[in-house]
């Protein structure tokens, strides 16, 4: 799924489009996601066409205080932090330390080396599921999505990587794409995150780091995903339940999503 060609905000993209089986899609423009919009121009042809009702904010307090949203014209803001509970035990550098770790291979590798970060990113993901932050945060977004009456709906967090791709992955699942979509959607990110943050992998490698390890902070792999789909079956048993039972979205809601946000394929 491509980047959508907006300059002031990066990782934007409409998950409209992607098929969800038996002849039908997501409808295009009205549930999109990104990266954080501290650098958002509301009045850029490829962001205003858009016509963002609702932005969802995913990031703690402490990323919104650092690059506050710049909204789209005529947006609300909803914060939705799901990292409230799990990022002080998570073992995951908070994103401000994620650069000066980038820039020195040796503190890279005692934090996270060894298979470090992917544990904490699985961790983090399986908390995604079932920290009460993470329930409240997927909770509020999708009673946004399924309010009468709502309108183009843009997610987010810092990256538009994790949170964003979680969320991203149990909106597609209610709609009905198959294992195969959700984990390309997933995984399309990777590109546009690389590219972002190339300058920095370059320098670190250039240093003596380890690439891969560098790939594994800044990108997403199937193993994050595995962690909170398995998070999922394990408490729950299957994506229905974990947003009826986990998430508490009653199932009229969820059925006025599908409603709204799929439509024949072209």
């Amino acid at each position: 799924m491509p980047a959508l060609p907006a300059t002031s905000v990066a990782n934007l993209r409409d998950l409209g489009g992607l098929p969800l089986g038996a002849g039908r899609a997501v409808r295009p423009g009205l549930v999109l996601r990104s990266a954080q919009l501290d650098r958002l121009d509301p009045t850029e042809p490829a962001v205003a066409a858009l016509g963002i009702r609702t932005v969802v904010d995913l990031r703690t307090e402490v990323e919104r205080g650092d690059r506050p949203d710049r909204l789209p014209s005529g947006a609300r803001l909803l914060v939705a932090d799901v990292l409230a509970d799990h990022l002080a035990v998570s073992g995951l550098p908070p994103a401000a330390r994620l650069k000066e770790l980038l820039t020195d291979p040796a503190l890279a590798e005692e934090y996270l080396g060894g298979g470090q970060v992917r544990e904490a990113f699985a961790r983090t993901y399986r908390a995604f599921v079932s920290s009460d932050s993470g329930r409240a945060s997927y909770h509020a977004l999708l009673t946004e999505l399924g309010a009468p009456g709502a309108g183009p709906l843009l997610f987010h967090c810092t990256a538009g990587k994790d949170r964003t791709g979680w969320a991203a992955t149990v909106v597609l699942s209610l709609l009905g794409a198959d294992e195969k979509t959700v984990q390309s959607e997933y995984l399309s990110v990777n590109t546009a995150v690389r590219q972002a943050f190339a300058p920095m992998i370059e320098g670190f490698t250039a240093q003596g780091g380890d690439p891969d390890l560098a790939l594994d902070m800044i990108g997403v792999v199937p193993e994050y995903l595995a962690a909170a789909l398995d998070e999922v079956e394990v408490r729950h048993g299957s994506m229905e339940k974990y947003v009826r039972e986990g998430l508490g979205v009653p199932d009229e809601v969820t059925e006025r999503i599908r409603e709204r946000l799929t439509v024949e394929a072209g």
